[in-house]
């Protein structure tokens, strides 16, 4: 069906916007024009084609991730006597693991585009627009064409897919309603789940082929879709789909739709994984023939040489925040620059204790998340048969061979010596060195202390405070100086990077053929660059259960341990938790810190509980607004709500 459209309006045409890649990520649709200035020449549908773009790149901002603040990975407290985030508003998806989701008004409801969810139904009619009326411009060479057109299906996968994640069923908008449909029409139902996978994959296999390879013109087009995206997103639609919470579910046997019919599908499918390796095989075939690789920290000249322990630690802290053009492991990454960092960054000198609200450092990662790390040995602490684990929380002196990551001689815990590098270079606590913020001389880096309020990272007051006593100090950039000024260094925040893609390739070449040759090669790629040594090795050596890597339940574990500290903090693990059918069992313990008030290392390394999270099985998927299953009674709303 088409549009009438001589009474169509539409929102969304910047006129006289310039073609640069920073201009295009700036477009919101707040003008007016008929569909026929819209469309009328090149300029004003290049417009309309970075229009389509708007949602994608207002879903950037990390408080309205739903992946992000979920995910149990970083709490934030909801006890702050001033919004450091803003508003109160900014701060509410960090609040749903307390079960305050309601259907009411849900939080971060992308489904309407309210409560910070961006308007992604809205989005998709746009991308409609554009595929109805992209033949007018009579003065749009063929082949731009077809490459706008690829860019736009693959948005209107993205969307449905982010849907999808989000809500299960989905109603699938593959063209827009006439403005004369009926009721009827317009009552649109939830699409069973495998039909919207489905839509999805046919959309993302249309656009590959009209996609550049690489971006060329990296000044004025970065951030544009390209075939190792489209591929690359192939991969995780597929995965998701064969993952167990998609796949056999029995949660949801009994999910119809008001005809009866079954929203999601009732046996496991084999297929389903088969298909996901070899859209995995593909994406990760055509990023290294176009010569991504693992980042690798390179000294600017102004710097000293860097010892092997920093070099290994920056290495995985600048793979994050490195300069996109400068970073080969970036498959995708939104245009909007990471505006949280101060968030994530401990107060290192009395300048920033002047300047508080330059470094409120309110994301705090729980104790658990620490202990998720590995061992120096590349196993987990519990597993390592030389690894002291009851004693963990022992309290005890950092010596000079760990120098730099700890400062020597101060006064810590056992839990934070002989990790892996992973562990330094993502975290900061008390004792724990920083390399960056102006000081990057190795020998004499600045340390974090953090006990009592009179230490420089501890609670000055109930606003500027970190609760757990750890900091995701791998959202900083080390080149960022905070101070009575502050300057930060920017970056863009990975949506697919090639350490994910790799191990995503080695969680379905287990699924499909269990622990092989290739299965290792991938992981261990990831983890050579983390300064360990292979899975069979580590295991086989180290772990007090040395069978558990030649298995393929043991493997799949090992694998979703990887993914959960080598993507940590990057937005992707709320997904992968959900997926795997694992977030329940994840939320099901209390969310613990340090006691952060005491000044004693004795004193302040008593865990104590932020919060016991509230995460049952309707958790899994978001709630649909009361209000919409009236407006639309086709609708159903999803299980347990």
């Amino acid at each position: 069906m088409k549009f009438n459209i001589k009474l169509l309006i539409l929102i969304a045409v910047i006129s006289g916007m310039t073609l640069s890649c920073k201009k295009y990520l700036d477009v919101t649709p707040d003008n007016v024009a008929t569909i026929d200035y819209a469309f009328r020449n090149r300029n004003e549908a290049e417009n309309y084609l970075f229009t389509c773009y708007s949602t994608l790149q207002n879903m950037g901002p990390s408080n309205s991730d739903a992946a992000f603040t979920t995910s149990g990975e970083i709490y934030f407290p909801n006890t702050l006597t001033e919004a450091t985030l803003g508003t109160r508003e900014a701060e509410q998806g960090f609040h749903l693991i307390r079960g305050v989701q309601t259907t009411d008004n849900p939080s971060l409801n992308y489904w309407d585009g309210e409560q910070l969810g961006q308007p992604i139904f809205k989005a998709i009619r746009r991308c409609n627009i554009f595929l109805e009326n992209i033949d007018r411009p009579k003065d749009l060479a063929q082949f731009e064409r077809n490459r706008w057109i690829a860019e736009v299906k693959f948005l209107k996968a993205y969307y449905h897919f982010y849907l999808l994640r989000m809500y299960g069923p989905i109603p699938l908008i593959k063209q827009n309603l006439p403005i004369d449909a009926g009721t009827d029409e317009v009552r649109i139902k939830r699409a069973p789940i495998d039909q919207a996978f489905a839509y999805i994959v046919s959309l993302l296999d249309e656009a590959t082929p009209d996609l550049p390879r690489t971006i060329q013109d990296p000044a004025r087009s970065l951030g544009r879709i390209t075939q190792n995206i489209a591929l690359s997103v192939k991969a995780e639609v597929l995965t998701t789909q064969a993952s167990p919470f998609f796949n056999g579910n029995p949660d949801y046997t009994g999910f119809k739709d008001k005809d009866g019919v079954n929203l999601f599908p009732a046996a496991f499918s084999a297929e389903k994984w088969n298909k996901a390796m070899l859209a995995c095989q593909a994406a990760v075939k055509s990023c290294e023939e176009s010569n991504l690789s693992l980042y690798r920290f390179t000294s600017p000249g102004n710097l000293p040489t860097i010892p092997a322990p920093l070099k290994t630690v920056m290495d995985i802290r600048q793979s994050i925040t490195e300069n996109w053009e400068k970073n080969p492991e970036v498959i995708w990454a939104l245009n909007p620059e990471f505006g949280l960092q101060s968030m994530a960054m401990p107060r290192l000198t009395n300048a920033m204790v002047q300047n508080m609200g330059g470094t409120p450092g309110n994301f705090a990662v729980p104790i658990g998340m620490a202990e998720l790390f590995y061992s120096k040995n590349g196993v987990p602490m519990a597993e390592d048969t030389g690894y002291d684990y009851r004693g963990r929380y022992a309290v005890t002196a950092a010596g000079t061979e760990n120098k730099y990551y700890l400062k020597s001689g101060y006064q810590t815990i056992k839990m934070h010596m002989d990790r892996e590098p992973r562990f330094y270079a993502d975290l900061s606590f008390d004792g724990s060195c920083f390399f960056g913020n102006g000081q990057t001389d190795p020998e004499n880096m600045l340390y974090v202390q953090a006990r009592g309020g009179t230490s420089l990272a501890g609670p000055k007051d109930n606003i500027r405070v970190n609760v757990s006593g750890y900091w995701p100090s791998k959202l900083v950039n080390y080149q960022s100086v905070f101070g009575t000024e502050v300057t930060q260094a920017s970056f863009r925040m990975p949506l697919i990077r090639l350490a994910g893609l790799y191990l995503l390739y080695a969680e379905t070449l287990n699924e499909v053929n269990g622990p092989t040759a290739d299965v290792y090669t991938y992981i261990d790629k990831v983890r050579a660059r983390a300064g360990l040594k292979g899975v069979k090795e580590s295991w086989a050596s180290y772990s007090t259960n040395p069978g558990k890597a030649s298995s393929k339940d043991g493997l799949r574990s090992i694998i979703q341990q990887e993914r959960r500290i080598e993507l940590c903090f990057e937005g992707r693990i709320g997904w992968d938790l959900r997926r795997w059918k694992v977030m329940q069992d994840v939320l099901s313990k209390p969310l613990q810190g340090w006691n952060i008030q005491d000044t004693t290392p004795e004193g302040y390394y008593r865990q104590r509980n932020l919060i016991i999270p509230v995460f049952g099985l309707k958790d899994y998927l978001w709630p649909l607004k009361y209000n919409d299953l009236i407006v639309n009674p086709n609708l159903v709303q999803n299980p347990y709500w």
